[in-house]
């Protein structure tokens, strides 16, 4: 049985009397009853997905199968060739970064990537990028604007690594550092959210022209559970702290804060990876050619524009 969520109860059932269907001798009464099911998990799967609150939204974002940075780049692009190291310390292998081909044209590909099974995910840090990794991003973006190539990036990470070592080499600097170098960066960038957009891990490699989004993605300044510590000092109101902190994708467009939201299948990317990466494809293709086609200036003033404008209520402070 595939992996459901604890929200998605009504489809583990049906799930399951499939499983057990499927155990019986095969006969025609038996796969009618089989296809009745399926379809009838795909109504209530409808169903489900057309009212997620907040926080279902961020079970959706976070479930083990749902398509990365290595599934995009096996269904979307060609000739990858990975970039290692910052230079300076190490590689990290939380962020992948390297140049490729997206419809015979050479861009730059970069992103988290958390890892699919134990032993991959520990390799991956679980998709913790440390100051290495932003550095290394940095590194390879430096090379995309020196060779005039577009840059796609793939966000997926619960924030950046928190830990000891990554903090004595200057996390928060290197981040700092990426906000404003990708500012001034002399190429298209789209940034497409695809999974969680955590904190200032997420932000670190997510300055774009355009910043697209999935539809059952999220974006937010923190965790849930780490703003409910915070707030109500109670990691269990993680609930209503997603939805106070606003970051499911309709939200973020109404505040501006992305500029697209990508559809998924219904259930989500997890249920169908080619068709999610379909609509990823079409978004795709249609962003980078419309941020392609302005001049270099318009663009740097625009996105400039873009950031700087963010979180603006339209209060004019100097006639109070």
């Amino acid at each position: 049985m595939p992996d459901t969520l604890e929200f998605e109860e009504p489809i583990a059932a049906l799930l399951k009397q499939i499983d057990t269907l499927t155990a019986l001798p095969a006969t025609p009464a038996r796969d009618r009853e089989i296809e009745a099911l399926r379809r009838r998990i795909e109504s209530v799967r409808g169903e489900l997905y057309r009212s997620l609150t907040p926080w279902q939204r961020v079970l959706v974002a976070r479930h083990p199968n749902r398509p990365g940075l290595e599934d995009f780049i096996k269904r979307l692009f060609t000739g990858f060739t990975e970039i290692h190291g910052d230079r300076r310390f190490a590689d990290d292998h939380a962020i992948m970064a390297g140049f490729a081909e997206y419809k015979g044209r050479p861009i730059l590909l970069l992103g988290h990537v958390k890892g699919s099974d134990t032993k991959e995910k520990i390799f991956r840090n679980f998709g913790y990028a440390r100051p290495e990794g932003y550095r290394k991003a940095l590194r390879a973006m430096r090379l995309a604007e020196k060779f005039h190539r577009p840059v796609v990036v793939f966000v997926d990470t619960p924030a950046a690594y928190p830990g000891i070592e990554s903090e004595e080499r200057g996390v928060a600097e290197a981040i700092a550092v990426n906000l404003r170098d990708m500012m001034v960066l002399d190429t298209p960038i789209v940034v497409m959210v695809s999974g969680e957009g955590g904190s200032g891990g997420a932000l670190g490699i997510a300055v774009g022209d355009r910043v697209l989004m999935q539809e059952f993605a999220i974006y937010s300044v923190i965790p849930p559970e780490g703003c409910a510590a915070i707030l109500w000092r109670d990691p269990a109101k993680k609930v209503e702290a997603a939805a106070a902190l606003k970051l499911t994708a309709p939200d973020l467009l109404k505040a501006g804060i992305i500029d697209g939201i990508v559809p998924e299948p219904i259930g989500g990317a997890h249920t169908d990876p080619g068709a999610a990466a379909q609509m990823v494809d079409e978004a795709l293709a249609a962003t980078l050619a419309e941020v392609s086609g302005l001049s270099s200036d318009t663009r740097l003033s625009a996105r400039y524009d873009k950031f700087r404008n963010m979180g603006r209520l339209g209060i004019d402070f100097t006639e109070a």
